[in-house]
């Protein structure tokens, strides 16, 4: 599988990392949103991990840019954040075709748990 995570904190894309590659998948992460939409405009991923808080450029502006590109990249997106969406910025999340929305981990073990969610989806 190869994977894009585009998250601003480095501890995190540690994380990511260490469990993406540990299984033998192709990973990359990028530390700003704008370079990771031209990646994925520029490379095909089956897996593209976003957070939504990141300065200068966030995950809405990523989702609403790759929509007007690539719009049939949306389905592969999983918003990992620490926040807490209600109901209504679920569904709008949600009619961007974004895949799924999980709780950034804190730890290896929750991102495993994270990780084998995503693969019986």
């Amino acid at each position: 599988m190869k994977v894009l995570h585009i998250d601003d904190s480095p501890e995190i894309c540690g994380l990511y990392a260490d469990m993406f590659e540990a299984d033998n998948h192709t990973f990359q992460s990028v530390n700003d949103g704008k370079q990771g939409l031209k990646l994925v405009t520029q490379n095909n991923y089956d897996l593209i991990l976003l957070d939504m808080c990141m300065p200068r450029y966030g995950g809405m502006d990523f989702l609403k840019d790759l929509k007007q590109k690539r719009p049939s990249e949306l389905k592969k997106v999983i918003i990992t954040s620490v926040l807490q969406f209600n109901e209504t910025q679920t569904k709008e999340l949600m009619k961007y075709g974004v895949h799924a929305i999980e709780e950034k981990p804190k730890d290896l073990q929750q991102l495993e748990r994270i990780q084998k969610d995503m693969w019986l989806r």
